[in-house]
């Protein structure tokens, strides 16, 4: 431990600050901006960008899973028919990366691919969240009690593939869905069951990316040193700044980043 914290990297944890801010502020996962900082920005391999987040959001969203439960906002059947989709999904593409990484090169063409066409539809569940919700208004309305699990559990198993190979996906992607699934439910209790969910889905995958040697401790913690006060920060001031400016914002930056990254 003694040697991790030699190699704490100032700049890395200033980054972890900014992107942590930026979470307090919006919502929207760390991947969708911490993973394509450090690809782009400072070079880190994919494969190593991707597994580092992975275990740097779920450490980050058990506080706020947490708070969410003390305060009733996590519908736990939401939660274990996510979890029922996206763990043996991501455990499978796991082993799939596992067989391909033989090949590094391959395999960070691979993720760099996924993320960029992973930002790029995070910037638009953003950007055109209510259009989506008022389109797909009465969509599942008629469908049966069963039907919205299976569905549920499909989206868990989607959320399972990309987050596990990008990184991304679980915040702005999954709650945009859930809304049109649960269109009585509220807000907060989607929000609160999603990021519930992300939790095991994020560590499951963080600890196969561990496995498959992916994880850069001493990055890990320079991040987490930034980010935990960053999060605190942006949550404190939210409601000061205009979400009508901010949001439509980091949209354009995430189409900018993740069009850069998949083409």
């Amino acid at each position: 431990m003694s040697e991790l914290i030699h190699l704490i990297d100032p700049l890395y944890s200033l980054s972890g600050l900014a992107v942590g801010t930026l979470v307090g502020f919006t919502g929207v996962g760390g991947g969708s901006l911490m993973t394509p900082l450090l690809v782009l920005l400072f070079g880190v391999h994919p494969t190593t960008a991707v597994g580092t987040d992975l275990l740097y959001a779920g450490l980050t969203k058990i506080s706020g899973s947490f708070v969410h439960n003390l305060n009733g906002a996590v519908n736990w059947r939401v939660t274990r028919r996510l979890a029922t989709g996206s763990a043996p999904a991501a455990a499978l593409t796991l082993i799939g990366l596992a067989h391909f990484g033989k090949d590094a090169n391959a395999t960070g063409g691979v993720i760099t691919t996924v993320l960029g066409f992973a930002l790029l539809l995070t910037a638009a569940a953003i950007l055109f969240r209510r259009f989506i919700l008022e389109r797909a208004a009465g969509l599942f309305e008629n469908r049966s009690e069963r039907q919205i699990a299976l569905f549920t559990v499909a989206l868990g198993a989607i959320l399972g593939v990309l987050v596990s190979i990008s990184s991304v996906g679980a915040g702005a992607i999954g709650v945009t869905i859930l809304l049109m699934l649960y269109p009585k439910m509220a807000t907060v209790k989607i929000v609160g069951s999603d990021i519930a969910h992300a939790v095991p889905l994020t560590l499951i995958a963080g600890v196969g990316h561990w496995w498959l040697g992916s994880v850069d401790w001493a990055l890990l913690l320079s991040l987490l040193i930034g980010s935990i006060p960053g999060i605190a920060i942006g949550s404190h001031f939210a409601s000061r700044v205009p979400e009508h400016v901010l949001r439509p914002l980091l949209a354009g930056t995430l189409a900018l980043v993740g069009g850069r990254l998949a083409l």
